[in-house]
């Protein structure tokens, strides 16, 4: 059985993402040839060579190829149990995550009222951070919305929301009391990178099995909302509900659809008093908008 040395592999790692030893160095605020004979000694561990030196910098060789990404694991996965066991040692602080239009505040100040001497932080996570923000670590508990990857997860549904249609002042549907998936059916609807996120916020398919019709892909909240103030696509989301519209954009409730589920994601293996507290805290106190 070969003993590795996290240091070691942190070296690897970081020549392997900056293909040179040079920048990796200066990264690890090391020097370039102490690098090369940690580099070389994890080598000799494993009994493989991980890397090629190259005119332009470095490469990985067929066998760093393999160990890069189970380094990258071993280093989260030493990261994980060290936090988890100081939060063992010291429960007295947490990071609340939570994503654009979902409001907290609620439970943080009951959190705070009943642990006063606590360290309670909040954090926003990005919308593209909010599949890797618990795993690494940037919060204890995340509020958002689902679809969200639940893999080592502990997930709370805490309530609904209603899916609403966002569209241009100016629009033909703007001002009905409602719509449906019929009213919209060649409307083209923003898209963004995520498959899974666009399943299920452009409902594609629909219901008789026919796509949704393509329209834009945007970056950002801000991105979508620019693409419907111009007219180049319409957007389905919960977000004007908990947040503030552009004036140039209005709703127009969605029937017949399901509602967006807002829920706390915590790692699966925490027991933080803090975080149980917090979760408890959520379940009564945070609402939809209006409810």
């Amino acid at each position: 059985m070969t003993d590795l040395d996290l240091r070691l592999v942190r070296y690897f790692t970081a020549v392997a993402e900056h293909r040179h030893f040079g920048r990796a160095a200066d990264a690890l605020h090391i020097t370039q040839p102490s690098l090369s004979r940690q580099i070389r000694r994890l080598e000799q561990q494993l009994g493989a060579r991980l890397l090629e030196r190259t005119p332009q910098g470095s490469r990985l060789t067929e066998a760093g190829e393999v160990f890069l990404p189970r380094a990258k694991a071993l280093l989260r996965s030493a990261a994980q149990a060290a936090s988890l066991a100081r939060a063992a040692a010291e429960p007295s602080r947490i990071t609340v995550g939570y994503t654009s239009g979902i409001i907290v505040t609620p439970a943080v100040r009951a959190l705070r009222e009943r642990f006063p001497d606590a360290d309670v932080r909040t954090a926003h996570v990005d919308w593209a951070e909010r599949t890797t923000a618990l795993a690494e670590l940037k919060v204890d508990v995340l509020v958002t919305r689902l679809p969200f990857p639940t893999d080592g997860a502990q997930v709370t549904v805490l309530y609904d929301e209603p899916r609403v249609l966002v569209l241009p002042v100016g629009h033909r549907l703007a001002g009905k009391e409602s719509v449906t998936l019929d009213d919209i059916a060649d409307e083209p609807l923003v898209r963004v990178a995520d498959p899974v996120w666009n399943a299920y916020w452009r409902i594609d398919p629909r219901p008789d099995g026919r796509p949704a019709p393509d329209g834009p892909l945007a970056a950002a909240l801000e991105d979508k909302f620019e693409l419907v103030a111009s007219g180049q696509a319409l957007a389905i989301t919960a977000l004007p509900r908990a947040g503030t519209l552009r004036p140039d954009v209005t709703t127009v409730p969605l029937h017949g659809v399901e509602p967006a589920h807002v829920v706390l994601a915590a790692r699966a293996e925490e027991r933080s008093r803090l975080v149980v507290a917090f979760r408890k805290a959520a379940r009564t106190l945070l609402k939809a908008s209006g409810s």
